[in-house]
């Protein structure tokens, strides 16, 4: 080659680099720098073959290509590192299947920031050392750009992840001044259903709320009938982290057979409280950490809601009850006597201890005709209102019979008659009385399914449980009877309720009829107020401050003379 042959080819060299320079630094787009670099060696080294490979996102992949069909580039070793390029087996299989019979490294001051590679050249000549050192020259130039183009490409990854952080917190912003306003738990479930459509496109869904050992499906667009037998694995209930798509096909195939490919759960103090499924979104982008990240947010703003709404509703439910509980309290006070009679024969105590949970106990000193009383103990069955309400009407009944001067048997088994028709779901009352003369000291009595008063005459016992069936179980078919006891002085008769006998201590020991009777017969001497005392001051302390389930309802009767 003459020397101006020589020259003029150094020119167009250097006038080719300077305008390659020019063009690649003139934009930031990097497909655009990358198409000039191929174009350039294309052009220079007459090959219709190349690709451009940088390393991105942690993997190599090739940005910019001609010549290659998509099939072939599927066998592309994306997992290939920087510092293998060189020693690559399966690079190196890649680059004979694809023709390609040079490559040079692309880097930059800092790093290797990937390869191109060329395939033959159209007249079939390998590349001189004079092509490859031009190759490299290039290379440098472009390297810079390139550099400064994936730069630009992660700020504006990154200025995009930031807006959509930036609009997702201003979501939630809004979402939780929505959820925290609204206590209807079908709206809570419709909002939070809009704001995962409205974040993610997708067609399939399910909200699912676990209610202790139950569990409820909000909203969902797949049939509840095969949702619900899904729901009944356990493992469901018990998620803690976000499952993915292979997890679910792997541990919930049922599910994955639905098309769900995200479970995430909606938890509250590390506790499960229901889950959210979505499927595949409408754009085909799968769920990041990002996304996941606001639907952890979202899921808890609703689970708290919905906990507060049901918070709420315990709450009034509590309300209610208390409030029914002394609406029953006042009932049971204004049944029972204010105060007893004054009796010849007879000293005559009485008391009622309500529980906690309001029962039945009644009790009551009729009068009846000159010197003739009616004593009376009952326990009517449930708590609350109900039971009030029903011992109002045995108090009721009782007044109205004990008006009509029948024979105890029979005034028993009227108001028997009378419960029966006026009770429902399996109510019933126990009920013992008896009628007293002041003059003769002459007690007949009749118990229906009471719990046996206990007589104490010279330190022996006997029990008063002569009568018939319990009150409101079915009409009388079997007449009641009754026993007259002639009753003499220092006589002492002990009539109580169950929850008397089976007040429990904190060890779950109950008070017992024994250790009653026994108590009684040591006090035997002493007044009826003194008894009715000593029984309830054991009781105390019996119980040792455990709650009591039942009301404790005593009367205690002594013969004067």
């Amino acid at each position: 080659m003459t020397p101006d042959n020589e020259t003029l080819r150094v020119k167009r060299n250097l006038t080719a680099l300077v305008e390659f320079s020019r063009i690649v630094n003139s934009s930031l787009d990097l497909d655009f720098t990358l198409n000039n670099l191929l174009l350039s060696c294309f052009g220079k080294f007459l090959t219709t073959r190349g690709f451009v490979a940088l390393m991105t996102n942690g993997k190599m992949e090739i940005k910019s290509q001609r010549g290659f069909s998509s099939e072939a580039l599927h066998a592309f070793p994306e997992n290939l590192l920087p510092e293998e390029i060189d020693s690559s087996t399966e690079l190196s299989e890649f680059l004979e299947k694809g023709k390609c019979i040079h490559f040079e490294k692309i880097s930059s001051s800092r790093r290797v920031l990937g390869f191109i590679a060329l395939g033959e050249k159209i007249t079939k000549t390998p590349y001189s050392d004079e092509e490859k050192d031009f190759l490299k020259t290039i290379i440098n130039i472009a390297s810079t750009a390139i550099e400064n183009s994936l730069f630009i490409d992660e700020l504006k990854a990154m200025n995009r992840d930031l807006d959509q952080r930036i609009n997702r917190l201003s979501s939630l912003f809004e979402l939780s001044k929505e959820f925290g306003l609204i206590t209807e738990e079908s709206r809570i479930s419709k909002l939070l259903v809009y704001s995962m459509l409205g974040n993610f496109l997708t067609s399939i869904y399910a909200i699912v709320y676990f209610e202790e050992k139950s569990y409820k499906i909000l909203e969902t667009t797949i049939s509840k009938a095969k949702l619900l037998d899904e729901l009944k694995n356990p493992e469901l209930h018990h998620i803690k982290d976000t499952i993915r798509k292979d997890e679910i096909n792997s541990k919930f195939h049922n599910l994955a057979v639905m098309k769900f490919e995200l479970i995430v759960p909606m938890k509250i103090q590390n506790e499960t409280k229901g889950i959210i499924l979505l499927g595949k979104r409408i754009n085909n982008v799968d769920y990041n950490a990002s996304d996941i990240e606001f639907i952890y947010s979202v899921a808890s703003l609703a689970i708290i809601s919905l906990e507060n709404k049901r918070l709420f509703s315990e709450a009034l439910e509590k309300q209610r009850l208390e409030e029914e509980l002394e609406l029953a309290k006042d009932i049971q006070k204004n049944l029972l006597p204010g105060e007893l009679p004054e009796f010849k024969r007879f000293d005559i105590a009485a008391m009622s201890l309500s529980s906690k949970q309001v029962g039945g106990d009644y009790y009551d000193v009729i009068k009846n005709g000159e010197n003739k009383y009616y004593v009376t103990i009952a326990d009517v069955s449930g708590k609350g209102v109900p039971a009030s309400l029903l011992m109002a009407n045995l108090q009721a009944f009782l007044k109205s019979i004990c008006k009509q001067n029948l024979e105890i048997e029979k005034a028993t088994a009227d108001i028997n008659d009378l419960v029966t028709e006026n009770t429902t779901d399996g109510k019933f009352i126990t009920f013992f009385w008896c009628r007293l003369d002041d003059e003769t000291a002459a007690l007949k009595y009749v118990n229906a399914g009471h719990n046996p008063p206990i007589l104490i005459r010279d330190g022996q016992i006997s029990y008063l449980d002569k009568g018939g069936i319990i009150f409101g179980v079915m009409k009388t078919m079997i007449p009641y009877i009754s026993d007259e006891i002639q009753l003499k002085k220092d006589d002492v008769i002990v009539l109580f309720t169950d929850g008397v006998t089976e007040a429990k201590n904190e060890h779950d020991d109950e008070y017992s009829d024994q250790k009653l009777e026994e108590l009684v017969k040591i006090n035997v001497t002493k007044s009826s107020a003194e008894i009715l005392n000593i029984i309830k001051e054991s009781i105390v302390q019996f119980a040792n401050g455990t709650p009591q389930s039942d009301d404790i309802t005593i009367i205690v009767i002594k013969v004067k003379q």
